[in-house]
Order: structure tokens, then C-alpha cells, then sequence
């Protein structure tokens, strides 16, 4: 299988229907097709060829789509950059990608200079945003205009597709090596699970660096969907474009679901389109699932619990088990069942199977499973021990396969869908002239599922503030990385060994929660 798959499918099965719909930009596939034949062309012309890395840095938009496109049609490898991040965190990307080339919008564009600075591989810098190319680019338009088409490489299978930086436990992100069969073994699990059907028109919401949303894409792709996209997630515009385009799916994460409950004005639009919710990237709770089912009675909800090294789907949990009507409450709190693609077990420290109900570490095992981390063979080792994948998720599985997340042996939190590693924001806030010790947690947070909280001893005689250690920290990584909350302490609770206890700074937090974590 190969990610450009799905357009050759679309366009011999129905080229004159609608694939995207960007802005007043509304494309067929065959015109898709052209397009991106020729920006494949383009990219050529470049210099650009098969097994180069080229990241993208831009927004949402459908540009950002017939890029991927383009640079799987060449067989060059895309590192979608998390636009949240900091320049030095891409450019820390860039450099351990060896990237030959960006692609940027206007959006990021403010920052070309400060990334060139720091980014020796990069030689070209593509332009996709709407207004003039800046001096020293290459227009995207501009390649697909002047461009002869050229035949599609057919690379696939094995062949590596992207590297997709996660946060790393050393404090660094981690690219996670995701192969054509990796990307599409998930996606067609999700089809075979009932999700994107031949009628869908899809709203790519969530960032489209996502791997959530990489799911969504090509799910669509090879259903031959419409491609409905909006820059950035505000729920007005999502309302608009429901009832403007008969929106039919919409993949979110809990964090934006929550949104969308929340606006005032979503019980007064005109929903009935909606007939599919895809949730995941981060727990929803049984409160936001309800409410959802209320607000938008002609959705059906299905939770798709995964990670960036699984090419996002291990388990689902399907339309079936979401009722309005209480049926199933029990499983609501589940993540799932292993999908159709992949093992799932739940182990012990030795790496034995648990049995039905007792906690361990989840792992799995399938053809959706990441090659490994970018030059970091010791953590692919690691994370890839005996075969399986471990998650560093902690839970148990009922009799009947359902899983069930109830810690983490990693201390990541995840914020409104996006990781964060706590090694990674204390080593942030220990450059804080009054900080002597620190220690990051995840707390319950009603709308982004966990918050980023510090507990901090200070240097005698020191003092800081909330709002003194975030201006702090958003200097060094990103905003959403960053301590929303402190609390300062005479000292750190540590064991014998001289390990700080995170389990007794989160206990007045997560002990009245029915999970551990968020």
C-alpha cells in the first residue's frame, strides 16, 4: 500500500467529484490529481527526490494536503512540524531530520530567518500560503503552474512516509519513523471499524501535523471523501462550515468536543448533518460524552485510543457502545478493543500477560507499528522489547477484551490532545534563577482533560509567581508545555532511593478521580 493510494482510486472511480474545499478553493480529484502530479514535478525541479525529509509548517489548509501528497508521490519523507512549538524546538527537528527542505505559510513565515540561522540542511524554502511568496522562496502555485506532470513513483509499503516528533522523556522530542503500511493498515482498521463511509464529508479541524488527523485524511482518501478543511479549530467556523457543507464527520479531541458543547450557540445551529464524532488523543469524560450526545443527537461517538508509534489506533470504541440511553455506561470509561490490524495485551514488569482485570503496562503488536526513533536506537529498543510496542500506558483488560487506562508508567500529561513531557517543562523551569527543585505533574482539567501543574521549592529568600514562571518557560518551549499552576513547597517528597514520588504530589489531585490520570 502507498498513501497516494487513495487519489488514483478517487480518480478512476469518480474524478469529477468534490475532493477539497479550503476557503471559496473548491477542487475536484481530477483536478487534485493534476495538481499534485505537478507539484511532485515541481518539487523535482527542486531537487528535491526520494528519501529526502521535507518538513511542513503551516496551518491547516489544502495546500498542506496535496503537499503530503506530492512528497509521497516522489517518495520523499515529510516531518509535520508541530506549529505550536518554539523555533528551536523545529529546528531541533529539522537538524536531527536532516531536512533539505520547509514548507511554510504566512503564518509561520515571520520566523524563516530565525530557522534558516539554525537549520544548515534546509537549501529550500516552498511557500503555501495566499499572499506573495517571500524573497528566497519557491511559490507553491508557482511550481504547479510552471510544472510538467510526472508519473507517481508508486513507493510504498515498507518505504519509510514521515517522521512524527513526539515529546521525549530526556527532554527531547523523539521522531517516530511511520512507513506507508503503517499510516494505511491504521486507516483501513478505522474503515473496516465503520468509520468515514463512501458519502463522508470530513472536517479536518484537528492540526493536520496530527496523527489524529492523519487518520481522518487518509481514511477519506481512500474512501474517496470530501475534504473539508479550516485552518484552526473555533467553534463558530465549525458550526458555519456543518451547515454551509453538510459537514457529515468530524474528528476532535477532547478538548475541542468540549468547545463545541460549551458555545452558547451550538443547541441553536443546524447539526443534522453530523452523523459521525471520532474522538481520541486525550480521555473524555463520561460527562462530556453525554453532554455531546445531547447536543448533537444525530452523531454517533467513537473513541480511538492510540499513539504516534502505533500510527495513532489500537483500540476502538465504537458507535455501538456510546448510548444516550445509558446502555453500555460501564464501558464509556474503556478505551476499547483492539482494532482489526492490531495485538493487544497487558503485561507485567517481566513481560508476562496479566489476567482479566489486573493492572499492567499495555502493549501491542501489529503492522501499524513504528519502524523506530530517528536516531535513537537505544529508546527504540526500549519502547520495541520483545516485538511489542509499550505504550508506558498503565491498565487492565475486562473478559471481554475491553481496555482500560488507569495510569501511566511515563510521566507524559496530555493537554487538550497534545503531549507533554514533564522532564522536558522541569527542565524548563530549573533555569529559573529562584527555582532550587521542581516537579511537573498532569491535574484534572475539566476542558483539556489535564493541565500542566509544578510543585517547586525556591532558593532561600526567592520568590516567583504563576505568571513569572510561564513567561519564563514560554521562552523556552511551547505556551502549551507550559505550567498553567504552582504550588510552592519546603521540599519535594522523595524515596529512599532519593526519586521524587510524583505518585504523593499527584494524590490530592487524582484521588476522588475514577482515573488515575485524565
Amino acid at each position: 500500500m502507498q498513501f497516494t493510494q487513495g487519489l488514483h482510486r478517487a480518480l478512476q472511480q469518480r474524478p469529477d467529484a468534490v475532493a477539497t474545499v479550503c476557503n471559496n478553493r473548491i477542487r475536484t480529484f481530477r483536478q487534485l490529481h493534476d495538481r499534485v502530479a505537478r507539484l511532485a514535478g515541481g518539487y523535482t525541479s527542486l531537487g528535491i527526490g526520494c528519501g529526502d525529509r521535507v518538513c511542513i509548517l503551516s496551518l491547516n489548509s489544502d495546500r498542506y494536503l496535496e503537499s503530503y501528497l506530492a512528497l509521497a508521490w516522489i517518495g520523499a519523507v515529510v516531518n509535520p512540524a508541530n506549529f505550536r512549538w518554539s523555533a528551536q524546538e523545529i529546528i531541533y527537528s529539522l537538524n536531527d531530520s536532516q531536512c533539505v527542505a520547509l514548507i511554510v505559510d504566512d503564518t509561520f513565515t515571520p520566523m524563516l530567518d530565525e530557522i534558516r540561522r539554525g537549520a544548515a540542511s534546509v537549501r529550500t524554502v516552498i511557500h503555501i500560503g495566499d499572499h506573495g511568496a517571500p524573497a528566497d522562496t519557491e511559490s507553491h502555485e508557482a511550481l504547479i503552474e510552471k510544472s510538467t506532470p510526472i508519473p507517481d513513483l508508486g513507493i510504498g509499503g515498507d518505504a519509510l512516509f514521515g517522521i512524527f516528533y513526539t515529546g521525549g522523556t530526556t527532554g527531547t522530542p523523539k521522531g517516530v519513523m511511520l512507513t506507508h503500511l503503517n499510516i494505511c493498515t491504521s486507516a483501513l482498521a478505522l474503515l473496516a471499524e465503520g468509520a468515514l463511509p463512501a458519502d463522508a464529508v470530513g472536517l479536518h479541524a484537528a492540526p493536520m501535523f496530527h496523527l489524529a488527523d492523519m487518520m481522518m485524511m487518509t481514511c477519506l482518501l481512500l474512501r474517496g471523501g470530501v475534504h473539508v478543511i479550516v485552518p484552526t479549530f473555533r467553534p463558530e467556523i465549525v458550526l458555519d462550515l456543518v451547515e454551509r457543507h453538510q459537514i457529515s464527520d468530524l474528528l476532535l479531541v477532547p478538548a475541542m468536543l468540549q468547545m463545541l458543547v460549551d458555545f452558547p450557540a451550538t443547541s441553536e445551529r443546524d447539526t443534522r448533518s453530523i452523523r459521525r464524532i471520532m474522538y481520541g488523543a486525550s480521555p473524555a469524560s463520561e460527562t462530556l460524552l453525554l453532554r455531546t450526545m445531547a447536543t448533537i443527537p444525530t452523531a454517533s461517538l467513537m473513541q480511538v485510543y492510540g499513539m504516534t508509534e502505533t500510527a495513532a489506533v489500537m483500540t476502538v470504541l465504537p458507535f455501538s457502545m456510546h448510548r444516550a440511553d445509558g446502555q453500555h455506561k460501564d464501558k464509556l470509561r474503556a478505551a476499547g478493543r483492539a482494532s482489526f490490524h492490531v495485538q493487544i495485551r497487558v503485561v507485567d514488569a517481566e513481560d508476562r500477560e496479566c489476567p482479566r482485570g489486573e493492572i499492567g503496562e499495555i502493549v501491542a503488536r501489529g503492522p501499524n507499528v513504528m519502524q523506530g526513533y530517528l536516531n535513537k536506537p537505544e529508546a527504540t529498543q526500549a519502547a520495541l522489547k520483545g516485538g511489542w510496542m509499550h505504550t508506558g500506558d498503565m491498565g487492565f483488560m475486562d473478559s471481554e477484551g475491553y481496555v482500560f487506562i488507569v495510569d501511566r508508567l511515563k510521566d507524559m500529561i496530555i493537554s487538550g490532545g497534545e503531549n507533554v513531557y514533564s522532564v522536558e517543562v522541569e527542565n524548563a523551569i530549573a533555569k529559573h534563577p529562584s527555582v532550587s527543585a521542581c516537579a511537573v505533574i498532569g491535574i484534572p482539567d475539566p476542558d483539556m482533560g489535564e493541565r500542566v501543574h509544578a510543585a517547586i521549592v525556591l532558593k532561600s529568600g526567592a520568590h516567583v509567581t504563576q505568571d513569572d514562571l510561564y513567561a519564563h518557560c514560554r521562552t523556552l518551549i511551547a505556551g502549551y508545555k507550559c505550567p498553567r499552576s504552582i504550588e510552592i513547597l519546603e521540599s519535594l517528597p522523595v524515596s529512599g532511593a532519593g526519586k521524587i514520588l510524583k505518585t504523593e504530589l499527584r494524590k490530592p489531585f487524582w484521588s476522588n478521580q475514577m482515573r488515575a490520570v485524565a
